[in-house]
């Protein structure tokens, strides 16, 4: 039996328009004076959609995107799930590139409603935080 390698197929539409939300944001961020540090941070247990610094602090920011606000939006889709994803795949980003235990860090996330022409963003800096107790 041959095989026969698959044409790539093109970026799923959902995909395509998750970058295009990611970049969005990214750009707006960049006005409000945060520099990129990395884009699309895969680890074993999530992804960081945008690394950012901004004066002391190392900004992980999570970038969600509806079309429509049902099922509560943008903003109800960071559930406290998403939430422990995003804080373990920080956890892994600074262990990765050697970052200090000292580093000041913050979870922000931008909700993008809408067409993505047409987009109604809003930031929401140190959105959650560890919630660590220490112990």
């Amino acid at each position: 039996m041959t095989w026969w390698p698959r044409k790539p197929s093109p970026q799923a539409p959902h995909l395509r328009a998750g970058a295009q939300a990611e970049a969005l944001a990214e750009q707006y961020l960049r006005r409000q004076g945060l520099r990129t540090v990395h884009r699309n941070y895969r680890a074993r247990r999530g992804e960081i959609d945008l690394v950012m610094h901004t004066g002391d602090d190392l900004v992980f920011v999570e970038v969600r995107h509806r079309r429509n606000g049902n099922y509560g939006g943008a903003l109800a889709s960071v559930t406290v799930s998403k939430q422990k994803k995003l804080i373990s795949a920080a956890s892994e980003y600074l262990v990765h590139h050697k970052i200090s235990t000292q580093q000041a860090c913050r979870f922000d996330v931008i909700t993008i409603e809408g067409d993505l022409k047409q987009a109604e963003i809003h930031w929401i800096p140190n959105a959650f935080d560890l919630g660590w107790t220490g112990a």
